[in-house]
């Protein structure tokens, strides 16, 4: 499944490379969130939230509304999630709460765990160069991703993989760590970090493994939904229609 982010910075989408260098932004969100309407599921980013840089929350209540979404950035108490899932999400994305500087904070965890249902909880585990990073891709863990989602596994759903390596370069999604990733659990696995094209997507898809996308559709490099979708991409054109 393709699933479209709508990264939200200042009160726009924005899109970043690496997660440090601002690459798009558009203060069109609504538009943005109209072509995404018939998409099964839409992933929602605050990232002001996630830096501790305040945040965007009637955005995100007023999106929640109307899209069917999966919520992340800045969720760091359980009294958060609970807000996100009572706006409409159907789930929440939970990132920097389930990690200590030491790794991964088990009885936080298991927290979360006893107070939402694990079919709503995603645990995100970001990383650079093999190793977890936390708090807005700031904080480096001596943690690897394997690691991590061996020790999360009993408290969560599913899990969100971002390769930062590639986060944002269009320059394709490295199989190799999220295969890695892929067999240190049996819970569902989405994976982002650099897709650029359907027959990425459609190779994930066939792998049992869901496909964030996101510069990729802002620049247009990516037109199409893939299996399961319900269409083209709304509002996108594609390539055959660019000429």
């Amino acid at each position: 499944m393709l699933i479209p982010s709508i990264d939200l910075m200042n009160g726009k989408v924005v899109q970043l490379v690496r997660g440090e260098r601002l690459e798009y932004e558009s203060d069109d969100v609504d538009a943005w969130a109209e072509r995404f309407a018939r998409s099964p599921l839409v992933q929602l980013i605050d990232l002001d939230a996630a830096l501790g840089h305040g945040g965007n929350d009637d955005l995100i209540a007023r999106l929640a509304a109307r899209l069917p979404c999966q919520i992340g950035g800045g969720v760091r108490s359980i009294d958060r999630a609970h807000e996100l899932l009572g706006a409409g999400a159907r789930r929440v994305i939970v990132g920097s709460a389930l990690f200590t500087d030491g790794g991964v904070d088990l009885a936080r965890a298991e927290a979360f765990a006893a107070a939402i249902d694990a079919d709503r909880l995603v645990a995100a585990v970001d990383a650079r160069h093999g190793h977890v990073v936390t708090h807005g891709w700031t904080r480096v863990l001596e943690l690897s991703s394997v690691d991590a989602v061996r020790a999360l596994e009993p408290f969560v759903g599913a899990f969100l993989y971002t390769h930062i390596d590639t986060e944002g370069t269009m320059t394709g999604l490295p199989l190799a760590p999220v295969l890695a990733v892929q067999a240190a659990t049996r819970r569902r696995l989405i994976a982002a970090g650099g897709i650029r094209s359907m027959t990425e997507v459609d190779a994930l898809d066939r792998l049992g493994i869901d496909a964030v996308v996101g510069m990729a559709i802002y620049t247009g490099a990516l037109s199409e939904m893939g299996p399961g979708n319900a269409a083209r991409l709304p509002g996108v054109q594609a390539p055959e229609e660019q000429l």
